[in-house]
């Protein structure tokens, strides 16, 4: 297995400033980062990775899509916004020496129509996903779609759903991504969930129940990852979480108080959870 985290919990665009944070999250035993690729170039990307390479540490990609781009939406220049748009963040993933391209990528935040989704939705989104993880497939990289809870978006909330995404997709380069946090809100067993979807599952985020330091809350944190390894599973186990330190961020997650005394407490006592559930 390797054990990851998320650096939107400091910066939403990683530069050569955040490299003395990532030789002190390689000192602490992490094994890679999760990197936003929300700005900058392909060059930009290709010379972080040559520098994280240097530091030791692998990468993963987080993404969300932008206003005006839409995979699920009936109007056709929002969906190939939405295309665009992931191929360029799969290209600077790809930059960057990412293995996987993780995150809710197939509508924007909070943005909801008032009903269930709908087929055509479905289809919609399922048509823009695959020509997606074609691009992903040339890439060499791995689409890890997210399910997130009903206040954040409509199309996907439970493990149930993204399976049957990744099913309607097809395509070996697009699987989902199994995030404690959402599965703390939206599944009736969370970690039941996991065997009877354990297949379509590419990627694990590690998030207490309040975003905050893993093990203080009550989300089923180290019985998650057990079930995990049981199944065979050695990818990632990244851990995410959020505060009030970036605005955008803090906005788009509804963080408006502190879950966490430091960031120094949500990676330390988090990468001691998780291998310590390993064990």
């Amino acid at each position: 297995m390797k054990v990851g985290i998320n650096l939107l919990l400091w910066t939403a665009h990683v530069t050569e400033a955040h490299m003395p944070l990532c030789e002190k999250l390689k000192a602490a035993g992490f094994d890679g980062v999760e990197v936003p690729v929300h700005e900058g170039d392909e060059a930009h990307y290709r010379a972080l990775g040559q520098r994280l390479d240097s530091v030791g540490l692998k990468r993963t990609v987080t993404t969300v899509l932008p206003p005006g781009a839409d995979f699920i939406s009936p109007d056709a220049a929002s969906r190939k916004a939405a295309l665009e748009y992931m191929r360029g963040a799969i290209d600077r993933s790809a930059a960057l020496g990412a293995e996987v391209v993780a995150g809710p990528f197939y509508q924007p935040l909070a943005n909801f129509s008032g009903n269930p989704p709908t087929d055509d939705e479905r289809a919609r989104a399922a048509e823009g996903h695959r020509a997606a993880a074609e691009h992903a497939a040339k890439a060499g990289v791995l689409l890890a779609v997210e399910a997130l809870n009903r206040f954040e978006c409509y199309l996907l909330n439970t493990i149930a759903d993204a399976a049957a995404h990744v099913a309607r997709v097809g395509h070996p380069s697009l699987k989902c991504m199994y995030d404690t946090f959402h599965a703390n809100i939206e599944e009736k067993d969370p970690v039941g969930a996991i065997k009877a979807h354990y297949g379509a599952i590419g990627h694990v985020h590690i998030s207490e129940n309040d975003r905050g330091t893993p093990g203080r809350g009550h989300a089923p944190l180290r019985e998650t990852i057990r079930e995990f390894l049981s199944l065979g599973y050695r990818g990632w186990f990244t851990i995410e979480a959020f505060g009030r330190a970036l605005p955008s961020v803090a906005a788009a997650t509804r963080c408006w108080r502190d879950f966490f005394a430091s960031p120094e407490e949500v990676y330390t006592e988090g990468i001691a959870l998780i291998r310590g559930a390993a064990k």
